[in-house]
């Protein structure tokens, strides 16, 4: 917002200092407990973890591919819809909880943060 002391890579920048002291404290208790490497979990042998996980990230490059054409809007309720179904939750719960996540990320983003975020084809009911 106008007018602040800090910049736009301030909170980035913040966020980005506590995930390094986090993998040092990771990287130091693995040298301590002397455990190997690498590891492969148990849930990596199940398929809805895995699934889980290849929904994520391809609903990321999805986003990143589509939102400026087809919208925020659009594009974060499809993959809200998606990423809860394959993670398990029901049509019942599922539904109304993308529904209202994406109205709140819009309304935290352009409201309150002053981020514009894609219209797509809804650019005609921008507000």
């Amino acid at each position: 917002m106008p007018g602040q002391q800090y910049g736009p890579a301030w909170f980035p920048g913040l966020i980005a200092a506590g995930l390094a002291l986090c993998g040092a404290c990771l990287i130091f208790l693995g040298l301590r407990a002397r455990a190997p490497w690498v590891v492969v979990p148990a849930w990596m042998r199940r398929r809805r973890p895995v699934a889980g996980v290849l929904a994520v990230l391809g609903g990321l490059v999805a986003y990143i591919l589509l939102a400026d054409r087809i919208g925020f809007h659009l594009t974060a309720l499809a993959l809200l819809l998606l990423w809860m179904r394959v993670l398990g939750a029901s049509w019942r719960a599922t539904v109304p909880v993308a529904v209202v996540a994406t109205i709140a990320i819009h309304l935290a983003f352009y409201k309150l943060l002053r981020v514009p975020l894609p219209w797509g084809v809804l650019e005609r009911m921008a507000f």
